[in-house]
């Protein structure tokens, strides 16, 4: 979907300085770009530093906003790969902490069971969290698809834009996404029965 002429003189603008043009640009999607990295990262302090630094990326890209899709859909694009980002250097940064303690002579750390008891598994299922748990164990292409479609509410042609794939993919992704989140929310409720 092209943009509209009233965005792009907004855009020109904010190319050439223009501060007011580029909140104006970024105010429409700012509660859904924060939201998005909300449900990305799970930490309202990580979604807040993943939004300063995608608007500053984009600031700083602006030039490079060809204008072939809504600039939105652009800005969700930036703030999605900057959530892969952060959780790539979370990663990095808990395999560098793990492999601290792992020093040749050194005693190995307790590790402490995280599952949770079977009460905390009851509550936790009867809201939303149990969801996101879930979400959160699938692989990131399936958990992305699941959050934009079903609880960011975008269209499959937006989110074929935001993640620059094929709609064929986007559909399949979040079919098999489904599918995935259903078998390990049934796969729970039998554990629970036996």
């Amino acid at each position: 979907m092209a943009i509209d002429s009233t965005e792009m003189q907004l855009i020109k603008k904010a190319r050439s300085g223009d501060d007011a043009s580029f909140e104006l640009l970024i105010q429409n999607c700012k509660t859904k770009a924060y939201n998005t990295a909300l449900r990305f990262l799970r930490n309202e302090e990580d979604a807040m530093d993943a939004l300063q630094e995608s608007f500053i990326k984009i600031f700083r890209h602006l030039n490079q906003f060809k204008g072939d899709c809504k600039f939105d859909t652009w800005v969700y694009r930036i703030v999605v790969n900057t959530c892969h980002d952060i959780l790539r250097k979370k990663h990095i940064h808990k395999t560098e902490c793990i492999n601290k303690f792992y020093k040749e002579g050194e005693r190995t750390p307790d590790i402490i069971d995280p599952a949770p008891s079977p009460a905390a598994v009851l509550d936790t299922k009867e809201t939303v969290g149990y969801v996101l748990d879930c979400l959160n164990k699938m692989n990131i292409n399936h958990r992305e698809v699941i959050i934009l479609r079903d609880i960011q509410g975008f269209s499959y042609d937006e989110i074929s834009e935001i993640l620059n794939c094929s709609l064929g993919t986007v559909k399949s992704r979040i079919n098999r996404a489904r599918v995935l989140l259903r078998e390990m929310m049934t796969e729970q409720k039998e554990n629970e029965c036996v």
